[in-house]
């Protein structure tokens, strides 16, 4: 999802067996956005500087729309990260950058270097005010996620929008046991190096 500023994300992440049959569940359910690739580098800081634990992520996206029209940005984000449940429930921050180096620049000035990187591609789609993406993650395999995005995290929101998430992953055939907790920078570095 592309928006500028604050908001909060509430979403789930499961793992796919079968992406092609997810893929054809999804169609007959949402309306398509179109297709995705996406870049992070996770930005950490190497002395006592004050950053969320997540860091500073930067992104290289391209969006291909259902027309065909090809749109790249570079966009930085930093969260405050927490799980509740099962549940990502973010404090995110976001905003678009035109120059990707000097940025990078400004963060080595800043003591921050780069840490664990992340490429998914895939499919977008809007169901009932929630975004869905099929997303191949490099290196982990097909994940599907889910993520509403409102401007709080009070408990009651949160709450509807866990059960909105958790009966769109069992409309699509998706058992609970399947979510995924854990972040995918967690993951990505628990990987053997290679």
């Amino acid at each position: 999802m592309i928006q500028y500023g604050m908001s909060i994300e509430i979403e789930l992440k499961a793992w796919v067996d079968d992406s092609n049959g997810l893929k054809t569940r999804i169609d007959s359910l949402a309306c398509f956005s179109g297709s995705f690739e996406k870049g992070d580098a996770y930005w950490h800081s190497v002395a006592p500087v004050p950053l969320p634990p997540s860091g500073v992520r930067i992104r290289e996206a391209m969006y291909i729309d259902v027309a065909g029209r090809v749109t790249r940005h570079t966009w930085v984000t930093y969260k405050v990260k927490e799980v509740r449940e099962g549940i990502e429930v973010n404090d995110e921050h976001e905003f678009e950058v035109s120059d990707k180096a000097a940025f990078e620049g400004l963060l080595r000035r800043f003591g921050l270097e780069p840490g664990v990187t992340k490429h998914k591609q895939g499919w977008a789609w809007q169901y009932a005010g929630i975004t869905v993406e099929l997303a191949l993650v490099a290196g982990l395999g097909w994940f599907v996620e889910l993520e509403i995005l409102t401007d709080t995290g009070n408990e009651d929101i949160v709450a509807d929008a866990r059960t909105r998430l958790l009966t769109l992953l069992q409309q699509l055939g998706i058992p609970e046991e399947k979510i995924e907790s854990r972040y995918y920078t967690e993951m990505l570095q628990a990987l053997p190096l290679r």
